[in-house]
């Protein structure tokens, strides 16, 4: 008897290692035929797919200012993706980021323009803002929803507009938050004024034409200590209690409502604070565009990362590299919107197979179940 069970555990453990080379494989391939159809779009427009590789690669890993550019860029991507993670375990879809991105803009620079006192306590004032201002514009969504059954994927979505608009109007008028000009000058790109340079986030490294700021650490750090909590934590254990069986949390005695509540604020809370060390780390003001597109490249990474806490770090830092590496795309001649498209392809080798394992896995555990029953 016990020879056959390490016999089957034998089996078992092989067939585990077989199935899980198969589908590194598989996913390998995938990203190959990415770059393959990446490369016959590059030769279609008439540019040579070797050179813009190249020059991509170069821009994003090939010496400090590019190193640099792509950990800037791999910060704001990992907060947001972050966040994403927190409401997916919840089997909650916010995708209102750029929206959450501009709020947590706006309460950092309000802070960060008025707030007396030292350099540290400012910026530290402006980062708690910039959660706050995020984690309640999600929260709008999560009121939405579990007070008037509003999918949180629509309202969200419309936020973002709403967002832009309240944004909008502060930065165009002096007497909120418009930029001060002297001789009633009028700026064509409506702003605010720029931050004090004492509450700036610091620097890491620096040198001729680079900078690392500290949100590179802050965003690893979050990665981390989110990873700790949904995994160790009871408040963990019925946040994905809520996600997989909402029926059967509520019968063991979880509040599901206020869990996934709790996970729309924190998940716009980490967008928020994506906007504090872009505010702090890269522009030190408000404009419109603020967001830059980093809301929708987190969502992307999270997914790339398997909704994981710990895979969002490379994916995050891939996305980054792709956005530094695209910035050198026009001395090639490629418009830079090739990223993009290079993105999406990336995007879709990886999410796709990964999305038919995990249904697959869903399956054969359902038709197990049905058996032992």
């Amino acid at each position: 008897m016990n020879r056959a069970s390490e016999r089957n555990s034998v089996t078992g453990r092989t067939s585990q290692s077989a199935r899980t080379t198969f589908r590194t494989l598989v996913m390998v391939l995938s990203a190959g035929a990415a770059l393959v159809a990446s490369g016959l779009l590059l030769i279609l427009a008439g540019s040579n797919p070797v050179d813009v590789f190249v020059s991509m690669v170069r821009g994003s890993l090939g010496s400090k200012p590019s190193l640099v550019s792509t950990l800037n860029h791999a910060a704001p991507i990992m907060l947001v993706a972050t966040g994403v993670v927190i409401a997916g375990r919840a089997n909650l879809l916010n995708i209102g980021q750029e929206g959450q991105i501009t709020m947590g803009g706006l309460a950092g620079v309000a802070v960060g323009l008025y707030l007396p006192g030292p350099g540290w306590v400012v910026l530290i004032a402006v980062l708690i803002a910039g959660m706050l201002g995020g984690g309640l514009w999600a929260g709008v969504a999560g009121i939405m929803k579990y007070k008037r059954g509003v999918s949180e994927v629509i309202s969200s979505l419309l936020l973002i507009v709403v967002a832009a608009q309240i944004a909008s109007f502060a930065v165009n008028r002096t007497w909120l938050l418009g930029e001060e000009m002297a001789d009633k000058y009028v700026t064509a790109l409506p702003r605010t004024n720029l931050l004090k340079p004492d509450s700036h986030m610091p620097l890491l490294v620096e040198g001729s034409g680079f900078r690392l700021h500290a949100g590179i650490v802050v965003a690893v750090a979050g990665a981390l200590v989110v990873r700790r909590v949904l995994d160790s934590t009871r408040w963990g254990f019925h946040l994905r209690m809520t996600g997989l069986n909402e029926t059967a949390a509520k019968a063991q005695g979880v509040a599901t409502a206020a869990h996934g509540a709790t996970a729309l604020f924190l998940s716009g809370a980490f967008a928020g604070l994506c906007g504090g060390v872009l505010l702090t780390g890269t522009s030190f003001r408000l404009l419109d565009g603020f967001s830059s597109g980093y809301g929708w490249e987190g969502l992307l990474a999270a997914f790339v990362g398997n909704l994981n806490p710990l895979l969002i770090i490379p994916s995050s830092l891939m996305f980054g590299a792709l956005r530094a590496g695209g910035g050198v795309l026009s001395a090639t001649g490629v418009s830079p919107t090739i990223v993009g498209v290079v993105q999406g392809l990336v995007v879709i080798a990886i999410v796709v197979p990964a999305a038919v394992f995990r249904t697959i896995d869903r399956r054969a555990a359902v038709s197990l179940k049905a058996e032992r029953t």
